[in-house]
């Protein structure tokens, strides 16, 4: 194997192994470590051979091993060295019967676990998407629309109450699941977000986060069958990824919305989303974001082409959304469409308001929204300005790329 091939299994299988790391040692830093230590044992013992046949559980008994070496090196563990030894080797060999069957995956069980009440909610989603799903603090600090520092400041706290406050690694029952949801709902769909549109890097899709979040949310649906909003949130995420073919050229640059060629979409994802957004509606009781969200992704599947999509009925659904789950970002799609109904001048005064109120500073999509309004209404050197500030507010290569042929473009045009 290449260093770059040892890098991609280590990117797919982190995740999930850290997830079982943090189980079978209870310490969210020594699992990190360790999975550090064996990621490092994996480049000298894989360079130039074949990967083994489970990465993931190479990894996780090497980083095991290691972690047990390090316990008995620490000299106020000397007392309960033999328990704790015992229990790590006990729970690692222990057979996939004795976990309980309505919650057999580490990453699932670890992400409920991190959604403890002891946190606020902002807390546990950041929280698990750091550690468990393997986020780097700079895109989870993108997710909350937070600096880094500051992010970083919130991570450090939150172990050390783990920590001090001896918060269990536990399976949750039954009623814990249910005041946990929102929290386990908004982790999958952040992991997905920066899966379908990364926040740095030379790719715009990381396939991993969002073949992850797909599969945690087919999970999370089979453990709560009836949940309203599970059913929308896995409806969503099928129904944005089967774009993914069309999203990109074989070059890595950006295909916007109107210019994708529809009959590369996965028909078979799109039908499976549709079929869930309808049970989803059917239900009983108040829309949920996640279903509202769905329903909006689901007019866009559905769309023959970009003009023919139903740009009135997206517009109605942003302003239920903005009712029931008001945000910054939402403001901003509904913005969106609203220049597709009423014209890009309307769009504009919307996001123009919503730069005045400050809630977006840290969102990198904000002046890229601004600019297209801009160069629809054929305000050049105002639109080249936007494009600057977009451009030099991302760091993913393809979007940089993008608005530089905007800017080409509009010089042009000039």
């Amino acid at each position: 194997m290449t260093p770059d091939s040892i890098e991609k299994v280590f990117r797919d299988e982190a995740g999930r192994a850290l997830a079982t790391l943090i189980r079978l040692v209870g310490d969210f830093d020594l699992a990190e470590d360790v999975l550090q230590d064996a990621f490092a044992a994996a480049l000298l013992k894989w360079r130039g051979s074949e990967a083994p046949a489970n990465p993931r559980a190479w990894l996780v008994n090497v980083a095991r091993n290691k972690a047990i070496d390090r316990i008995r090196r620490q000299s106020n563990f000397r007392d309960k060295e033999r328990e704790i030894v015992h229990a790590i080797e006990r729970d690692a060999a222990a057979d996939e019967a004795a976990v309980p069957a309505d919650l057999d995956d580490d990453m699932l069980r670890l992400i409920f676990t991190c959604c403890h009440p002891a946190f606020a909610p902002e807390v546990q989603v950041a929280l698990t998407l750091r550690t468990v799903c393997g986020l780097t603090t700079a895109e989870v600090a993108r997710a909350f629309l937070a600096s880094e520092e500051a992010m970083a400041q919130r991570l450090l706290r939150a172990k050390q109450k783990i920590r001090l406050a001896g918060i269990p690694y536990e399976v949750p029952g039954p009623d814990a699941r249910d005041e946990r949801l929102r929290g386990v709902l908004t982790v999958i769909y952040l992991v997905f977000t920066e899966g379908y549109l990364a926040t740095s890097g030379p790719e715009l899709i990381r396939h991993d986060l969002a073949r992850e979040a797909i599969r945690l949310g087919r999970l999370l649906l089979d453990l709560m069958p009836q949940e309203r909003d599970v059913m929308g949130l896995l409806a969503l995420m099928l129904l944005h990824d089967a774009r993914r073919p069309g999203r990109t050229t074989a070059s890595g640059d950006i295909v916007l919305l109107e210019e994708q060629d529809r009959s590369l979409w996965h028909r078979g994802q799109i039908a499976e989303g549709l079929a869930l957004v309808e049970r989803a509606l059917r239900m009983k009781g108040r829309p949920q974001p996640y279903t509202v969200q769905a329903a909006i992704a689901a007019l866009h599947a559905q769309a023959p082409s970009h003009r023919d999509t139903d740009w009135r009925q997206i517009v109605g659904l942003y302003e239920v959304l903005l009712r029931i789950a008001p945000s910054p970002v939402i403001e901003l799609n509904h913005a969106a469409a609203v220049s597709m109904v009423d014209g890009p001048a309307r769009a504009l005064a919307l996001v123009d308001s919503l730069a005045a109120r400050g809630g977006l500073k840290q969102y990198d999509l904000l002046p890229a929204v601004r600019a297209d309004l801009l160069r629809r209404l054929d305000r050049r050197e105002e639109a080249r300005a936007a494009y600057r500030m977009a451009s030099e507010a991302t760091q993913l290569a393809p979007l940089q790329r993008l608005y530089a042929r905007r800017l080409a473009e509009l010089d042009a045009a000039s």
